[in-house]
Parts: structure tokens; C-alpha cells; sequence
């Protein structure tokens, strides 16, 4: 059995979760409501503050999905309930970050300045003090958009392994390259 799957998932107080007839489950609290399709074969079911996610047999496709329907649904609970944050740094000469109206502007070191929409759905600022780097905070309650949106702003200037410039997530440790050696033998 999985172990993922057979885990229950505690349902707050301040949370509430519904599930239709086509297998929909809706997941609504303080901080929005996040909506997931479910495959038709998984059950879930709210009992007594739990949330229980089941399979009917032991297929390799019903023990896969298992899993994966258990950790969407306490990331939807967890997501309405407590939020995700994910936070970015900007490292280079002359990067720079600031927001205007959900639009982030960065200056990368290209000719041009790249602006980036982000969904109004997650919070965005920016952060730069006197001799730290520049910093991006997101916030939102939807785990796989705010992975999505970190991940595009991410791959704007990935890092680079010998001087360590670009964007990375706080506290991310990037493999550092040699450079060129100026002995010669």
C-alpha cells in the first residue's frame, strides 16, 4: 500500500472541502479556494476532520495516482489554510528587481529591461536593501502556479557556475566552477 496515500489529511477548521459528482473536489479557506479534477477511480472522503484518499485495486495505475491525489489534496488544504512562499535572489553587478501592478521588472544584465506578468492570483515583491542583493518574495496559495512562476522567472538568467550570477531561490547552493588557470608549466 502506499504510504503516501494511506496517510490521512486533517482538515482545519477554518477549511472547508466538497467533492461533486464528477469527481471535482473543491477546497475553500481563509486564503482562496483552489478547485482539482479527480480520477474517476480514487475516492475521497471527509470523515470526522480527516480526509481520506482511496484506491480499488492494486493496479500500478491506481497505486500511482493513489499517491499523487493524497499530496495534491493537502497541498490544495494546506495552500487555503497556511499559503506557500517562495523566495528568490538576484545576484549580479547591476540587477536589479521592482514591481509595478503584479508586473515584476528586472534588469539582468541585457540590453533591455525583462518584464514578467505575474498571475494576480500571487503576490509579488520585491526587495532590494543597502549592500544585500536584490530580493523576489511570491506568495500565493496554489503550490504548482507559484512553482510555475518561480520557475520562469528562474530560467531568465540562470546561474552561471563561475561567478555565481543570476537568479536562484534563497539559501540554494550552486556548484562553483574553476576558471581558467594563469600558471602555465
Amino acid at each position: 500500500m502506499s504510504r503516501i496515500g494511506k496517510k490521512p489529511i486533517t482538515l482545519p477548521s477554518n477549511v472547508t472541502l466538497s467533492v461533486d459528482d464528477q469527481n471535482v473536489i473543491t477546497v475553500k479557506g481563509p486564503k482562496g479556494t483552489l478547485t482539482q479534477t479527480v480520477d474517476p477511480d480514487i475516492l475521497v472522503a471527509v470523515e470526522d476532520g480527516q480526509i481520506q484518499v482511496t484506491r480499488p485495486t492494486e493496479q500500478k495505475r491506481h497505486k500511482a495516482l493513489h499517491g499523487l491525489y493524497r499530496s495534491l489534496v493537502n497541498n490544495m488544504v494546506m495552500g487555503v489554510s497556511e499559503g506557500f512562499k517562495l523566495d528568490l535572489e538576484v545576484i549580479g553587478v547591476g540587477y536589479k528587481a521592482s514591481v509595478a501592478n503584479n508586473i515584476l521588472e528586472l534588469q539582468l544584465g541585457y540590453s533591455h529591461n525583462v518584464y514578467v506578468a505575474v498571475p494576480s492570483e500571487i503576490k509579488v515583491t520585491a526587495v532590494t536593501e543597502k549592500g544585500q542583493n536584490p530580493k523576489v518574495y511570491l506568495e500565493g496559495s496554489d503550490k504548482q502556479l507559484l512553482g510555475d512562476v518561480a520557475a520562469k522567472i528562474r530560467s531568465l538568467r540562470k546561474v552561471e557556475p563561475y561567478k555565481g550570477k543570476g537568479i536562484r531561490f534563497v539559501g540554494e547552493q550552486v556548484r562553483r566552477k574553476a576558471g581558467k588557470s594563469s600558471s602555465k608549466k
